[in-house]
């Protein structure tokens, strides 16, 4: 059996054409010789893993996958979608919870819990990373006017109802909207492209400072902050950069903690200098421990926005202009309603008063919930408000950018002041 590259070439498949999933059914059925009784299951199709993102459980080649691999490299990943099988071969299947990757817990490979995922099977790799997603006018090719790549406009063309089971976010209703990152505050709501990998959005909270999440910077016992700052894409003369040169984060904060439970969700917050003013060009939002201020109730009714470089809308900000806090936590968290998913990680939660925007909250992570879907955490403001004068003015920080060690077993290290 010759693999995806080769079948191509020997069919004289066009250089540098893009495979689709039309275009796999195709080749399947040409090197099948007429008569010869079809090859089924894995057998059927060609490839091999030696995609660097091969054995991940989510399918990575074009057509089918998230495209991330070339054709016929992420054969254990995607040959069930390429030959149409789904099942419940893993080994979580029926457990009540789809763990399929992208909208479950990831833990089984796709088109392996089809009971748990049934429901959720048609959202697989489709986004909303079209300029005009949320527009309510459906522009996929095929079944629209074609304006948006295939599969790039999920909302406008397959609804906004969501499963209540899914992981990614929702809460039974996709209620984002796009912000316009050429109006303010939406243009000092940017991302950070880390040099250790990876992205997170961020906020101007003053001339040089951002806030972001804890989780962003750390990984693996090391804080790996260095990267570099992008916003206001749509500003006239195009988006602004800096880079990060400082950063301080809670004393409580530890990242072996916080990733096996939820004892330091209220310390998944991080502050980040910039080398240089953005926010004396573009402006920048205030901040506001409103809880500590006004209390739990008068939070609980305040209207709140929020907005992030979700991973489904790719390079664009998207958000939600009217969501709550639901609940507050004596943990410095809050439980909210606001649509958030990947790439929302450290992404402001804000009021507006009188023209004036103040972060309450940063975006953190979610915990289960036995009784019902689960419940999205954000990290209050209130233990980082009364830091920002300082670190702003470079009397605290750690005073660069070097690696931190993860510090005694079981104690977080102490940031220097």
């Amino acid at each position: 059996m010759l693999a995806g590259g080769a079948v191509a070439q020997q069919l004289s498949w066009p250089q540098g054409e893009t495979f689709t999933s039309r275009d796999y059914q195709d080749i399947l059925h040409q090197v099948t010789k007429p008569g010869a009784r079809p090859a089924t299951g894995a057998s059927a199709i060609a490839g091999d893993d030696s995609c660097q993102y091969a054995n991940d459980n989510e399918c990575d080649e074009p057509g089918l996958g998230t495209g991330a691999c070339v054709a016929g490299t992420d054969h254990s990943d995607c040959w069930r979608l390429m030959a149409g099988v789904e099942d419940d071969s893993c080994q979580w299947a029926n457990d009540g919870e789809c763990d399929e990757p992208g909208f479950g817990t990831g833990a089984c490979t796709q088109a392996t819990d089809r009971t748990d995922c049934g429901a959720l099977i048609e959202l697989r790799f489709r986004n909303d990373q079209c300029e005009t997603a949320f527009n309510g006018v459906c522009e996929e090719p095929g079944v629209g006017n074609g304006a948006c790549e295939v599969r790039t406009d999920r909302a406008d063309c397959i609804g906004r109802e969501r499963p209540m089971t899914i992981q990614d976010h929702y809460f039974g209703h996709d209620d984002r909207v796009l912000m316009d990152t050429g109006v303010f505050p939406w243009s000092v709501v940017g991302y950070i492209v880390f040099d250790a990998g990876g992205t997170c959005t961020a906020t101007l909270i003053d001339e040089d400072v951002l806030i972001t999440a804890a989780h962003c910077v750390s990984e693996n016992g090391r804080i790996n902050a260095a990267g570099v700052f992008h916003t206001g894409e749509n500003l006239p003369g195009g988006g602004r950069s800096a880079r990060v040169i400082d950063y301080l984060m809670d004393s409580e904060w530890d990242e072996e903690v916080f990733n096996a439970g939820d004892d330091r969700d209220g310390t998944d917050w991080a502050m980040l200098r910039i080398d240089q003013p953005l926010g004396a060009e573009l402006g920048h939002v205030g901040f506001e421990a409103l809880v500590d201020v006004e209390g739990p109730r008068a939070a609980l009714r305040a209207p709140i926005r929020q907005a992030g470089y979700s991973w489904d809308t790719g390079e664009h900000l998207s958000g939600n202009l009217d969501c709550r806090m639901v609940e507050v936590f004596d943990d410095n968290t809050m439980a909210h309603n606001c649509d958030t998913t990947r790439g929302d990680s450290g992404s402001p939660f804000m009021i507006e008063r009188n023209g004036e925007w103040r972060v309450v909250a940063t975006d953190s992570n979610f915990r289960s919930n036995p009784d019902g879907p689960f419940i999205y955490i954000a990290a209050r403001s209130d233990r980082w408000v009364p830091l920002v004068a300082d670190f702003a003015a470079g009397r605290i920080g750690n005073g660069g950018l070097r690696p931190r060690g993860p510090g005694k077993p079981g104690k977080p290290e102490p940031i220097k002041k």
